[in-house]
């Protein structure tokens, strides 16, 4: 996980150029979805953080963005709502 206030810009654009980094997240809310999710350009750069891929998102306990990736997040849903 890279924090974005712990990176300068540049070296975000490097990551994200090169394929390194290609989910963005939410620490505090810790919900994970697209670089380019309208909702994820919202949040506030303290924040954000970024993964290489969906598995070190959900390891680090993240679930699915709703808008940008609804069917995932559905199906995280589905099995919150199975296990209670």
């Amino acid at each position: 996980m890279i924090r974005h206030i712990l990176t300068s810009d540049q070296d975000l654009r490097k990551l994200i150029r090169k394929g390194i980094i290609t989910i963005g997240g939410n620490e505090k809310l810790k919900i994970y979805g697209c670089l380019n999710c309208k909702s994820g350009k919202r949040m506030k750069r303290v924040n954000r953080v970024f993964f290489t891929d969906e598995k070190e998102a959900v390891s680090n306990g993240f679930r699915p963005c709703g808008n940008c990736k609804r069917n995932l997040y559905k199906e995280w849903i589905y099995s919150v709502q199975k296990s209670l």
